[in-house]
């Protein structure tokens, strides 16, 4: 997973915001924390190869510019997007269009030298967004700028990249980023909060369900749909307890499509008793109780294999 940053970063102002305190030079690395909804993640920034970029960045984190931001975009697999305070994916900009006005709101990055968007983690400025989701952007690599790399919260990502979006990559429900910390020095010439700011309206809008709104699955679905929701959880839970006492490789395993599975059966119903049963509705390739490996018990629940896929269907 890859993490992209709004504010386009383009060629058109080069002016050093605060020539005293540059990241490069004085510290060797630095990190930041960002603090989302689904969990913290840890980023190493490029100081040495980034230094205009990095220095936007942590100016922003000073801040608190990305506090309360919408991951607006997420592809699974591929990207995530944040960093346009309004969510619309058209905000967002550099930490001198913050201080003086849209006229400032691009800064031109580094080119050189370059870094390429080949692994998952990294962080860049990306069109208008920040993003981190993919291992493969390379495609990006002539026109956006890699400043800086996860290197703690792979498992968040992991979380971010299965939320659930629409068919425009919007997430259902809300992820955002909380709070960003870092122990770049505070810069001259800005107002460093005293304490995390309180979300504006700006901030709020463009999202859908809040991060800790609770989501009732049930609601608007018909007695028998609930019915069948309810019975695939139990089918789940009682495969997942088949996978951990070992009776199934995998909870999420299925069996072929001219496979039955029978369950419930009673202790003593053996292969020939279900050969004989089921032979009516068509030829029988096999049957097989599944019994305990170690005392031969039945476990109640067995396989059979039909010569067709429709006779299957046809005992549903």
């Amino acid at each position: 997973m890859k993490i992209s940053l709004s504010h386009e970063i383009v060629k058109g102002y080069k002016k050093d915001l605060d020539s005293n305190i540059s990241p490069q030079g004085k510290f060797s690395n630095m990190s930041v924390v960002i603090e989302t909804t689904l969990g913290d993640i840890t980023v190493d920034l490029f100081l040495s190869e980034r230094p205009r970029a990095c220095l936007n960045f942590l100016k922003l984190c000073k801040i608190k510019y990305y506090n309360f931001n919408l991951f607006h975009t997420i592809s699974r697999g591929f990207i995530a997007q944040t960093g346009d305070p309004t969510g619309s994916r058209s905000g967002g900009e550099s930490i001198y269009g913050v201080l003086d006005g849209p006229s400032k709101r691009y800064f031109e990055s580094e080119n050189e030298p370059r870094i390429k968007h080949t692994k998952m983690g990294l962080i860049s400025f990306v069109g208008n967004e920040e993003k981190m989701i993919g291992e493969d952007l390379t495609y990006l690599d002539d026109k956006h700028c890699v400043f800086g790399e996860v290197v703690e919260g792979f498992d968040i990502l992991e979380v971010i990249n299965e939320v659930i979006c629409d068919t425009d990559d919007r997430p259902y429900q809300d992820v955002r980023v909380t709070h960003t910390t870092t122990p770049y020095p505070n810069p001259k010439r800005l107002v460093i909060p005293s304490r995390s700011p309180s979300p504006s309206a700006e901030r709020l809008q463009g999202g859908r369900l809040a991060p800790d709104e609770e989501i009732d699955e049930m609601e608007g679905k018909t007695a028998d749909a609930v019915a069948e929701m309810q019975a695939e959880r139990e089918a789940k839970a009682r495969a997942t307890i088949l996978e951990m006492v070992g009776d199934l490789p995998d909870a999420d395993m299925a069996p072929p499509e001219n496979v039955l599975f029978v369950c419930k059966l009673n202790p003593v119903t053996n292969d020939d008793d279900l050969e004989i049963i089921f032979s009516r509705f068509g030829k029988i390739m096999s049957c097989e109780v599944i019994r305990d490996k170690k005392t031969g018990d039945s476990l109640q629940y067995a396989f059979v294999e039909l010569i067709a896929r429709r006779l299957v269907k046809m005992l549903f």
